[in-house]
């Protein structure tokens, strides 16, 4: 029994609009979300962080890692500390801090320098959460 895998064919136009939308900060893609409930009442049917791969472990001819991911994969015994810190990183309102920390695990941060994920891995564990920079 043969089985052929389907071929789907994106148009140019759809490609570059998944592109420009996959390559948003959070902080964008809050706004993008308000501004399509807001004006046409297009609400998202899920939250959730977006997941990037990085290169293969072991593979020398990758170059240097120079972006990074801050993921929040707990929040420990001190939830409102971590919203709070959470708030205060993103940008975003209180509800939606609380949202995010609950949705764990959760991309607070995405394509920033090693220094800035570090900052931000700090505060997060300061505070009683956990996170992991990919």
């Amino acid at each position: 029994m043969s089985e052929e895998a389907a071929v789907i064919e994106f148009s140019a136009q759809s490609k570059d609009l998944g592109d420009k939308i996959a390559g948003l900060t959070l902080k964008e893609a809050k706004e993008l979300s308000d501004y399509l409930k807001e004006e046409h009442g297009i609400e998202p049917a899920a939250s959730g962080g977006v997941m990037m791969a990085g290169p293969a472990v072991g593979d020398e001819d990758a170059p240097a890692q120079t972006e990074f991911d801050v993921v929040m994969t707990g929040f420990g015994d001190k939830k409102l500390a971590v919203v709070k810190i959470v708030k205060s990183i993103t940008g975003i309102s209180l509800m939606e801090a609380k949202k995010l920390v609950e949705a764990v695990p959760a991309t607070l941060k995405e394509k920033v320098s090693q220094e800035e994920a570090d900052k931000v891995k700090a505060e997060i564990e300061e505070a009683g959460g956990s996170v992991e920079i990919k």
